[in-house]
C-alpha cells in the first residue's frame, strides 16, 4: 500500500514535470500575466509620461537586472511605444519570445509569427540598460528595413538605432556601432571583428590597455569600429550558425601581381586530359580530389619542360589538385554566377550571391581562369575566425528561426542555446500532399508545370516553386515559357528584385520560381480572394542536404492561420540522391521506368538516409572548424599572441 502511494505521488509529480519538458515554453508563459500587470497603466499614459517612463526604466534595469517584474513592465512599455509609433502590438507568444530571447535562448517561431518584431522586446530593454545590442540578419536588404521600420519605437524609447551595410566607410560604421542597437549581417560583423582584431594586434591585452588609460592615449579609437560584443540576436540562426559555419571567415589582402593565369591554364590543361579513377578519384559529398600515383606520374609527363613552379612535385600536384577541384566539384549556376567577367559566389543555403567572398588558396583565380575571367590578385591571410567562436564572444546570446530542431542537440553543444518552440499565435492551416517522386529530371519538370497550370492558371492561386540551385530554377523557367505560363523569377541573377517579387508573389495567379528561400526573411502577404481559393501553394522541387530547408519552403505557405497547401515533386536524378545514395536510387529508378509501383514509405526511407548522410557530413565538417579553432588558441596562448 506505501509503495503504491509513493508511486501516485511520485507520477503526480513526474508528469507536468515531463509535460514542462517537452514544452518549455510554458515555463515562460508568466512575463505575458507580468506585462498585463501594466498594460493598463502604460495605455492611459500620455505620450510624455511615456517618454519619462522609459527613462527612469534605464536606471532600474541597471541597477536591478533583467527579473521578470521588471521585464514585464519594460515588456508593457515597448508594446504601447510600438502601439503608438509603428500601429503594432505584441501577441502573447511575441512577449514569450522576447522573454526567451532575453534570457539566452534560441527560440522557433513558425514563419510569419512576427520574429522580427518580437526581437524589439529584448532588444529595447537590453539598449535601455545601456548595453549594445546587435541584431544579425542575413542580408543588407533586410538589415536596412527592420532598421528602418522600428526607428520609430526605438526612437520614442530615447534610443538611436542604425544599420551596417556592405559598401559604408570605416567611419559610417564607427558612428552606426555607436547606436543603441545596430543591425547587420553576421558577415559584416565578422569581418568589423577581424579588421579590429588587426587593428589591435599586439596591444590586446588587459596590460596594454590599462597603459593606455593611464597616459591618456586615444590614438586607438580611430582604429576600431565595435564598442565590444555584448547582446546579440541572430536571426535566421540555423542558417548562421549551421548552414554558414562550415568555412572560416578568412580577413584577406592582395599580394601583388603574379604568373597566377598561365599557371591556371596550364593547370587546367592537364588536369583535363587525367582519366577519372584511373588518375584520380573524385568524392562529391566529401568535395574531396585526390590523385593516384599513376595520375602523379602522368602530371610529372605532361609539365615537363614547364619550368618554374611545375618543377617542384609538391607544388605542381597541388595546383592540377585545384584545377581538377574547379572542373568536377564546382558548378557555374550552382556554385557561382559569372556576371559582367566576374565570378561571384552563391550562397548554397539562400541563392544570394556573395560579392566581396572568394574561395582561397587560388581556387577562385583557378575558377575564373576555367570560366575565361581575367583572375584576380591572389589574397593571403591577415585574420580568421568561425562563427563557432565569434558569436561565443558575445556577454549574451541569442537566435531566432522557423526551424531549428532538428540541429537543436549542436546548436546547444557549441553555442550554449537552448531551443524553444514558440506556440502560434493562430492554429495552422497548411495542408500537405504526398510527395511526388518521378524517373527522370525531365518527367519532374513536366510534372511540376502540369500542377502549376492546374493551381495556378485554372485555380487562381498563386504557386512559389522553390528550386536549389541558379540552373534549376532556369530549367522550370524554360519549361514554364514553353507552355506560355508567365512567372517571375527570382535567384541570384535577380537578387536586387527580391522585394518586389516576393511583394507581388501572393497575388491571384502568379507564379515565382525562386532558388532557396532560407533566409529571406519577407513573407508572401495572400491578395484579395486568394484565401478563398486556397491560399498560397508550395512547389518543392528538390530536397535539400538539410531536412530544415525543406521545412522553411513549405513554411512560406499558410502564415499565420492563413490557408495554403504544399507538396514535394522531385526526381531520382536529383544532386541529393545521386551523391548520397546513388546505387538504391539507381536501381528504383529502374523499376520506376519499368512502371513498378514503388511504395512511397521505400522513397521515404531513401529520402532519410541521403539527407542523413549529407548532415552527418556536415556536422563533421563543423567540427573540425572547432576543432581548428581551439588548436589555434592554444598556438596563440603559447606563442603569447592574442586576438
Amino acid at each position: 500500500m506505501h509503495d503504491r502511494i509513493a508511486d501516485a505521488l511520485m507520477g503526480a509529480t513526474i508528469r507536468p514535470l515531463r509535460r514542462l519538458i517537452r514544452n518549455p515554453a510554458r515555463a515562460l508563459e508568466g512575463i505575458v500575466e507580468a506585462a498585463g500587470r501594466h498594460e493598463q497603466d502604460v495605455r492611459l499614459a500620455s505620450d510624455q509620461d511615456l517618454a519619462a517612463m522609459a527613462k527612469g526604466m534605464r536606471g532600474r534595469l541597471r541597477r536591478d537586472g533583467f527579473s521578470s517584474a521588471l521585464v514585464g513592465e519594460c515588456f508593457a512599455l515597448v508594446g504601447e511605444a510600438a502601439a503608438r509609433t509603428i500601429g503594432m502590438r505584441h501577441y502573447p507568444s511575441q512577449l514569450i519570445a522576447g522573454w526567451a530571447l532575453l534570457q539566452g535562448r534560441l527560440v522557433e517561431m513558425e514563419t510569419g509569427e512576427g520574429k522580427t518584431f518580437a526581437a524589439t522586446l529584448p532588444a529595447a530593454t537590453v539598449a535601455m540598460a545601456g548595453y549594445p545590442v546587435h541584431v544579425v540578419t542575413v542580408n543588407d536588404y533586410l538589415a536596412g528595413r527592420d532598421a528602418k521600420e522600428m526607428a520609430p519605437l526605438y526612437g520614442f524609447l530615447g534610443l538611436s538605432v542604425d544599420a551596417v551595410v556592405q559598401g559604408m566607410e570605416r567611419d559610417e560604421r564607427r558612428k552606426a556601432y555607436a547606436c543603441s542597437i545596430v543591425y547587420s549581417t553576421n558577415k559584416d560583423i565578422a569581418f568589423d571583428y577581424l579588421r579590429d582584431g588587426v587593428a589591435m594586434a599586439g596591444r590586446s591585452s588587459r596590460l596594454h590597455l590599462s597603459l593606455e588609460r593611464l597616459k591618456g592615449n586615444t590614438a586607438r579609437a580611430p582604429d576600431l569600429v565595435l564598442r565590444g560584443l555584448y547582446f546579440g540576436i541572430v536571426d535566421e540562426a540555423d542558417s548562421v550558425f549551421i548552414d554558414e559555419a562550415r568555412t572560416p571567415l578568412i580577413l584577406s589582402a592582395t599580394v601583388g601581381p603574379s604568373e597566377e593565369k598561365e599557371q591556371s591554364e596550364q593547370a587546367l590543361a592537364i588536369a583535363r586530359a587525367l582519366v577519372v579513377d584511373a588518375d584520380f578519384t573524385v568524392d562529391i559529398a566529401a568535395r574531396f580530389v585526390e590523385l593516384t600515383e599513376d595520375g602523379k606520374a602522368c602530371i610529372g609527363a605532361l609539365s615537363e619542360g614547364f619550368g618554374g613552379v611545375w618543377s617542384s612535385i609538391r607544388a605542381r600536384e597541388e595546383l592540377v589538385v585545384q584545377a581538377l577541384t574547379a572542373l568536377r566539384l564546382f558548378r557555374r549556376d550552382q556554385h557561382y554566377v559569372v556576371t559582367e567577367g566576374k565570378v561571384q559566389i552563391v550562397d548554397e543555403s539562400t541563392g544570394r550571391v556573395m560579392p566581396d567572398r572568394s574561395w582561397e588558396r587560388g581556387l577562385h583565380q583557378m575558377i575564373e581562369v576555367k570560366e575565361d575571367c581575367e583572375p584576380t590578385e591572389r589574397r593571403e591571410t591577415l585574420a580568421r575566425v568561425t562563427y563557432q567562436r565569434l558569436f561565443r564572444r558575445y556577454v549574451r546570446l541569442a537566435g531566432m528561426t522557423g526551424t531549428a530542431k532538428e540541429v537543436a542537440p549542436e546548436i546547444r553543444y557549441v553555442y550554449g542555446l537552448d531551443v524553444v518552440r514558440i506556440p502560434v499565435h493562430r492554429p495552422s492551416q497548411r495542408r500537405y500532399a504526398k510527395p511526388r517522386v518521378c524517373a527522370t529530371k525531365a518527367e519532374k519538370w513536366q510534372l511540376v508545370v502540369d500542377t502549376v497550370e492546374r493551381v495556378a492558371v485554372q485555380a487562381g492561386r498563386p504557386v512559389l516553386i522553390g528550386t536549389r540551385s541558379v540552373g534549376a530554377s532556369d530549367e522550370i523557367s524554360a519549361s514554364l515559357r514553353v507552355r506560355g505560363i508567365e512567372h517571375a523569377l527570382l535567384n541570384a541573377r535577380q537578387d536586387k528584385e527580391e522585394a518586389d517579387i516576393i511583394a507581388r508573389a501572393g497575388m491571384p495567379g502568379v507564379v515565382t520560381v525562386a532558388t532557396n528561400m532560407a533566409g529571406r526573411g519577407t513573407d508572401i502577404r495572400l491578395g484579395p480572394g486568394v484565401a478563398e481559393r486556397g491560399g498560397l501553394h508550395v512547389v518543392l522541387t528538390e530536397y535539400h542536404e538539410s531536412r530544415r530547408i525543406d521545412r522553411q519552403l513549405f513554411g512560406r505557405a499558410a502564415r499565420q492561420g492563413d490557408r495554403g497547401s504544399c507538396e514535394a515533386i522531385v526526381s531520382l536524378e536529383d544532386e541529393l540522391y545521386q551523391t548520397f545514395v546513388p546505387v538504391p536510387a539507381g536501381w528504383l529508378r529502374g523499376l520506376v521506368q519499368r512502371g513498378v509501383q514503388v511504395p512511397g514509405l521505400v522513397f521515404g526511407v531513401l529520402k532519410w538516409f541521403a539527407q542523413h548522410a549529407a548532415e552527418q557530413r556536415g556536422v563533421a565538417a563543423r567540427v573540425d572548424n572547432l576543432k581548428t579553432d581551439r588548436r589555434l588558441d592554444r598556438v596563440l596562448a603559447f606563442s603569447g599572441r592574442g586576438e
